[in-house]
C-alpha cells in the first residue's frame, strides 16, 4: 500500500460527499499526483459504461465515472466494485465488478456484504498500490448503528486504507452541529480517531454568525472544521448519487422530464438545467406536463413497473395530446421502450405491458443485458428533430430490451445508427427515441436544438478545485496525506 487516502464521509445521504470527492481528485491531480477514486458501493441507479474485467465493458456508478475523469484517469470498474440498482422498493439488481450477479441480488444484505467485501477489498489494494492518493467516497452515513456491523463501505474501507477522513454536512438543512457530534460520537474510538476534518457544505449567509459553533465543536470532538462551502448550485456536476433537484431550472423553452420512480441515467439532463433559455421540471403529474414544449421520457430500471406508475398518475393521455399536437416527445432507453407497441418479457425479467403507441415498435427483454459505448449518427430527421440530421455523437447503451419495428405497422424512420450500421433510434412524426444515453452532454447536439456551447467537463472540473483553494484552510488538503 503505497497512496495515501483521503476519504469523504457525510452526515446523511446527499450531505455532498460525491461533489467534495470530485473536487478533491482534480485538486490533488493539480498538484502532480496520480491520483484514482474509489467508492466500494454505490447505490444508485445512474450507471455508467466503462472497461470492465476480461476485455468485457461493465457499468459503475456515475459519480466515480466523473471522479476518474476529474483525476484525469479512465474510469474502470475498479473504482466502484459493487453497484446496486433499485429495481423495488425491497430490491436492487446486484453490479459486482461490473457485471450483474443474479446470485448476489438473491442474497439477504447482510450475509451478501460478507460476500462482497473481498473483492471490494482487493480492489482497494489494488488502486491503493498504483497511485500516490486515493479519494475515497462513504455512502450515506458512517453511524447508522443498525448496520454498522456489515457496513464495509464506510469505516471498514476507512480502516483498511487507514484514510485521513473528512465529514461533511449539509447546513442548509439545519442541525448541522448535532449531525456532526452525533455521528462522531456514535463511531468507536479507533474510528473517531480517523476523523481529521469537519467540512459544512452549502452554507447561505454571513460565517461569522457560525462562531462560537465550530471551536465548541471542536473542544467536545478534537476535531476542527476545516472549511465552510457556499451555497453553489450553478458547479456543473449532476447532483450526487440519484439525488435530484425538484425546483424548476431557469425559463423560457419548457422541458418536463417524466419523474417515474426507477428513473435512471437522469445525471444526462445536468447540461440541461445550465442552458440559458431552458426551463427543466420533473414531471410526476398533469399539472406538470402542461404546457410544456418538450417533454422526454428518460431510463428507468424498472420500465413495465414505471410504465403502470405512469398510466396510474394519468400521465399517458396529456404525453399522447403533446405528440398529437406535432410537440417534440423523445424517448431515451427505457422511454424509448415505453413509446413502443408493446413490451414482451419471455424470461421474467422486467414485465409485459402494452405500450403508449406512439412509435411502431416491440421490445424483448433478455437475459444478457447490453453495454457498450456508443458511437452514433443522426440519419436525416424531419420536423421537430431535422436540426439533428447527419450530427455524429457519443453515448452509452444499458439495456436488457432488444427493440425491432413491429411486423404489422407502418414503418419508423430510422433516426439514428451505430458505427455498425444498427438501429438505435427511430421517429415517427414530432415523437424521437433512442437507446443512447448522454446526447445533452455532447456540445454537437446541444449546438444544434438549443444553439449554445456547452461548458466542458474539464472546466467544471478547475472550477471545482478552484472552489476548494478559495474555501479549505491554507495547507490543509495536503497535510491530509502527509
Amino acid at each position: 500500500m503505497t497512496a495515501k487516502a483521503v476519504m469523504v464521509l457525510g452526515t446523511t445521504s446527499g450531505a455532498g460527499k460525491s461533489w467534495l470527492a470530485t473536487a478533491l481528485c482534480r485538486w490533488y491531480a493539480r498538484q502532480g499526483l496520480r491520483v484514482a477514486p474509489y467508492k466500494a458501493q454505490n447505490m444508485s441507479n445512474n450507471a455508467r459504461v466503462v472497461p470492465g474485467l476480461n476485455g468485457r465493458m461493465g457499468e459503475i456508478g456515475s459519480a466515480q465515472y466523473f471522479q476518474a475523469l476529474a483525476a484525469r484517469r479512465t474510469p474502470e470498474v475498479r473504482m466502484n466494485p459493487v453497484l446496486l440498482k433499485p429495481e423495488a422498493d425491497t430490491r436492487s439488481q446486484v453490479v459486482l465488478m461490473g457485471e450483474v450477479s443474479a446470485e448476489l441480488g438473491a442474497m439477504p444484505w447482510r450475509g451478501r456484504s460478507e460476500k462482497i467485501w473481498p473483492t471490494a477489498r482487493a480492489a482497494l489494494h489494488e488502486l491503493l498500490a498504483e497511485n500516490d492518493v486515493l479519494v475515497i467516497e462513504g455512502a450515506g452515513s458512517p453511524a447508522e448503528i443498525n448496520l454498522h456491523a456489515s457496513d464495509y463501505v464506510n469505516m471498514r474501507t476507512a480502516l483498511e486504507a487507514r484514510a485521513a477522513c473528512l465529514l461533511v454536512t449539509d447546513i442548509d438543512r439545519g442541525g448541522a452541529f448535532a449531525h456532526l457530534y452525533g455521528t462522531h460520537q456514535l463511531l468507536p474510538p479507533n474510528e473517531r480517531a480517523l476523523i481529521k476534518g469537519f467540512v459544512l457544505n452549502r452554507f447561505r449567509g454571513d460565517a461569522a454568525l457560525l462562531a462560537p459553533g465550530p471551536e465548541q465543536l471542536q473542544a467536545l470532538t478534537g476535531v476542527p472544521t476545516v472549511a465552510v462551502l457556499p451555497m453553489w448550485r450553478g458547479h456543473g456536476l449532476p447532483e450526487e448519487d440519484g439525488v435530484y433537484d425538484d425546483r424548476p431550472s431557469g425559463s423560457g423553452l419548457h422541458i418536463a422530464v417524466v419523474a417515474y420512480p426507477r428513473l435512471s441515467n437522469l445525471d444526462e439532463f445536468q447540461p440541461l438545467r445550465s442552458l440559458p433559455g431552458v426551463r427543466l421540471v420533473w414531471a410526476r403529474t398533469p399539472a406538470e406536463l402542461a404546457g410544456a414544449d418538450w417533454i422526454i421520457l428518460p431510463g428507468s430500471k424498472a420500465v413495465a413497473a414505471d410504465l403502470a406508475w405512469l398510466r396510474a398518475q394519468q400521465l399517458d393521455a396529456p404525453i399522447a395530446r403533446h405528440a398529437a399536437a406535432g410537440k417534440p416527445l423523445l424517448g431515451i432507453c427505457g422511454g424509448l421502450q415505453m413509446l413502443g407497441e408493446a413490451l414482451i418479457d419471455p424470461h421474467g425479467l422486467d414485465g409485459n405491458a402494452p405500450g403508449l403507441g406512439l412509435l411502431p415498435l416491440v421490445t424483448q427483454f433478455e437475459l444478457e443485458k447490453l453495454l457498450r459505448p456508443a458511437e452514433l449518427r443522426f440519419e436525416s430527421l424531419e420536423g421537430s428533430w431535422q436540426a439533428l440530421s447527419g450530427i455524429q455523437a457519443h453515448g452509452y447503451e444499458i439495456h436488457h430490451g432488444r427493440t425491432a419495428q413491429h411486423p404489422s405497422l407502418p414503418t419508423a424512420r430510422v433516426a439514428v445508427r451505430s458505427d455498425t450500421g444498427e438501429a438505435i433510434g427511430w421517429q415517427q412524426g414530432s415523437v424521437l427515441g433512442c437507446y443512447a444515453h448522454g446526447l445533452f452532454e455532447q456540445p454537437a447536439v446541444i449546438a444544434a436544438l438549443f444553439g449554445h456551447n456547452l461548458p466542458t467537463l474539464d472546466s467544471v472540473f478547475e472550477g471545482l478545485a478552484d472552489y476548494l483553494d478559495a474555501h479549505f484552510e491554507p495547507g490543509r488538503l495536503m497535510a491530509l496525506i502527509r
